[in-house]
């Protein structure tokens, strides 16, 4: 299929509003883009177009299901449902763009979605995976801040500030809020995932996330034989693309283009 700039993706019983920023899937590699747990297309400011410039291979970026301007989801979500964007629903989506070659690069719970299919899937065409402030397990601080967030978002202007970004803002906030304050979800644990990843990670960990700590590193750094490189960005918290956008948009880059740059030349060399 031919991409438009902007519009929708009919993946399964939702419509995913989409950005294509760049070259097409079958014209150069692609970074597929997932957001945070309370993301979208339009929250990742202009963050993709750098990206673009930073590698100048394609960009995707989409919101999930109860997000942006895509489909509703009905409430309240599994404590699985990132399980299931991974599993069921992002094999679907690539397949769909056309993807050939290129990265995942996650936020928060789209890092955990990345991670999840990556570690799920043999996927010869995703060459690494990217994680801003990804979760692997679930921390007492992550529980705190989300309990908190739901008063904010009770009491004060912060559902007013979102619903710029939601079209649906109370799907997009209590879908994502209700499955991390179930207490079903304390099990919650992706580590066994890890091993199984085969390509060059790279995690960016702000140092004052008030979402997830180091410990996360740990755990990566506990699990995964495959390379994996951190960067932890100073004067962030748990948004470093926003809150430090030159360092993470450079880490990035680095790391897409060599992990790109490696497969152009294993590809030569096979040849």
């Amino acid at each position: 299929m031919t991409l438009a700039p902007t519009g929708f993706l009919r993946i399964g019983a939702s419509d995913l509003e989409y950005r294509m920023i760049g070259p097409a899937p079958d014209k150069a590699p692609t970074i597929v883009m997932l957001h945070e747990g309370l993301g979208s297309v339009g929250l990742w400011g202009d963050f993709p177009e750098k990206l673009q410039a930073g590698t100048g291979a394609g960009v995707f970026v989409y919101s999930r299901a109860g997000y942006g301007a895509s489909t509703p989801v009905k409430l309240p979500r599994p404590v699985d449902y990132m399980h299931i964007e991974a599993l069921d629903v992002l094999p679907k989506l690539l397949g769909a763009i056309g993807f050939r070659r290129g990265l995942l690069v996650g936020h928060s719970d789209g890092a955990s979605i990345a991670a999840i299919y990556a570690g799920s899937h043999q996927d010869h065409r995703v060459q690494g995976i990217a994680l801003i402030a990804p979760h692997f397990i679930v921390e007492d601080i992550s529980v705190a801040s989300i309990a908190k967030i739901k008063s904010a978002y009770e009491t004060t202007e912060l559902k007013a500030k979102l619903a710029r970004w939601h079209k649906d803002v109370d799907n997009a906030f209590y879908g994502w809020n209700g499955a991390w304050l179930d207490p079903k979800f304390r099990n919650w644990d992706i580590s066994e995932y890890l091993a199984y990843i085969r390509v060059p990670i790279a995690i960016l960990q702000g140092a004052d996330d008030e979402y997830g700590t180091m410990r996360q590193i740990e755990v990566a750094r506990e699990e995964c034989y495959c390379p994996v490189d951190v960067t932890e960005v100073l004067g962030a918290g748990h948004s470093p693309h926003r809150e430090a956008p030159g360092a993470t948009l450079n880490a990035i880059s680095d790391f897409a283009n060599a992990v790109l740059r490696d497969d152009e030349g294993s590809r030569g060399r096979a040849a």
